[in-house]
């Protein structure tokens, strides 16, 4: 729970402290295509500017009101309890999301203006960034959602035995979950840089052909960190079940029947070639902490295929009652 907690205090951190920068960095890097006031506001009825700010307002207002927005939301909700903080990412992210686009439709809407009055209304970027935001809103909530629905739903069984004796007619289920912050961190960070990219991209304050270049090598780097930065393990009557990453997908699966033997094996980093999804002479290691894993021997393979996750002991032991059982219609 501690790691957890440090992971979402973190990752929260270096989100806010990401869009600070883009939002007050984005119109200094272009403020040679600018002019010296930026048009800010466009009347209701109409696409010509009635509002304007100089320069260093425009870049610093937006993120000092996302500063005092994000501490506004993250300090009460980090207060309030488990039940409460992963809703910081819920109201975050969407509302990151809504301030840098913003911020990079009036930088394009301004770009290469001799005068702030012939800036025109961005009505298109606009809609898109609404839309972006409300879309993001729902993946956090659903992931929210998926992750209350996988941890409280469960039941383990109460001994950490070889093997478990099960009463007829009841079914048991085991669940864990192992997450490694610094991954995340890591994800976060170079995510970052890649939404920089893009709404420098948007904004137009750049050549596009770097821009495309950063945007993807670091939206996959960041995709590639959060997707093996954390893994989730069910046993059931369906056998083993595996899901990496915070939307669990990529996954494996093996039915009772597909698994030699399982046990628990205390496993280091240096042994299987560092952290994260790992190929070396012990088989295939998810190593996201040091210590007990999961281990099973598929049927009819030589080498293993472990998992570096709490209690491993109770699902290697329901592991082993299930191969001995016969299914269930």
């Amino acid at each position: 729970m501690r790691d957890t907690t440090t992971a979402r205090r973190t990752t929260a951190a270096v989100w806010t402290a990401g869009v600070t920068v883009v939002l007050a960095g984005m119109p200094l890097l272009a403020r040679d295509r600018l002019p010296d006031r930026l048009a800010t506001h466009w009347g209701l009825n109409g696409e010509t500017p009635d509002g304007s700010m100089p320069l260093w307002a425009a870049a610093l207002v937006p993120a000092l009101i996302w500063l005092v927005t994000a501490a506004a939301v993250t300090v009460p909700l980090m207060r309030a309890g488990p039940a409460a903080r992963p809703l910081t990412t819920v109201v975050l992210l969407p509302l990151g999301i809504v301030l840098t686009g913003a911020q990079a439709a009036v930088l394009r809407a301004n770009l290469d203006r001799a005068d702030w009055h012939e800036a025109r209304q961005p009505t298109s970027w606009v809609v898109a960034i609404l839309v972006a935001a409300v879309l993001a809103a729902v993946a956090a909530w659903l992931l929210l959602a998926r992750r209350r629905g996988a941890s409280g739903g469960t039941t383990t069984p109460d001994e950490g035995t070889s093997a478990l004796d099960i009463p007829e007619g009841r079914r048991l289920v085991w669940f864990s979950r192992t997450a490694n912050p610094w991954l995340q961190l890591l994800a976060a960070a170079i995510g970052l840089v890649a939404v920089g990219a893009l709404v420098a991209l948007v904004g137009g304050v750049a050549a596009p052909g770097a821009l495309w270049a950063l945007f993807a090598g670091c939206g996959a780097g960041s995709l590639a960190c959060a997707m093996f930065s954390s893994v989730q393990a069910r046993v059931s009557e369906r056998g083993l079940e595996v899901s990496f990453g915070p939307l669990g997908w990529p996954g494996r699966r093996w039915t009772p029947g597909d698994i030699d033997t399982a046990r628990t094996e205390v496993r280091r980093p240096a042994e299987v070639g560092g952290w994260g999804y790992r190929l070396s002479g012990l088989g295939t290691t998810v190593m996201l902490r040091a210590g007990e894993c999961l281990v099973i021997r598929p049927r009819g393979r030589r080498t293993d295929f472990a998992i570096s996750i709490d209690d491993a002991e109770r699902g290697a032991a329901l592991l082993n009652t299930l191969r001995g059982k016969p299914p269930r219609g």
